[in-house]
């Protein structure tokens, strides 16, 4: 169970939260399930302002709820929907298949990661 101690904020209809906790990404995503949310998945500008709040207040790069798919270089939401909103860092994404995740940098890009990296673990509900 996430134990939320005040990291909670809402967006649209969305609610974001995070326990502070660093995890790879199967795990992030675990956590936030077995909480009965997904991890944190901006579909717009104002969904990523917010959750770059969390990951300013931690100073954390955080794992998003985007995954490459079948195709290289072809990013989704992890509920397999093609992503309708993207704030990707310059020059990215450049892992061709070998950086199958996506994380938020602390200006609110985003980069194509490895998925056993550890990093912030951000859930929406």
């Amino acid at each position: 169970v996430l134990a939320l101690n005040g990291k909670i904020r809402e967006v649209g209809d969305k609610i974001l939260a995070s326990n502070g906790k660093e995890a790879d990404f199967a795990s992030a995503l675990e956590s936030c399930e077995g909480a009965g949310g997904t991890l944190a998945t901006p579909m717009n500008e104002e969904e990523n302002n917010a959750i770059l709040g969390i990951v300013k207040q931690y100073n954390r790069y955080a794992y998003l709820g985007i995954k490459e798919g079948e195709t290289s270089g072809q990013f989704k939401y992890i509920n397999g929907a093609p992503l309708n909103y993207t704030k990707w860092h310059q020059y990215e994404p450049n892992g061709k298949g070998t950086e199958k995740c996506v994380e938020m940098y602390t200006d609110g890009s985003w980069n194509d990661k490895k998925c056993s990296l550890y990093r912030l673990t951000i859930c929406e509900f």
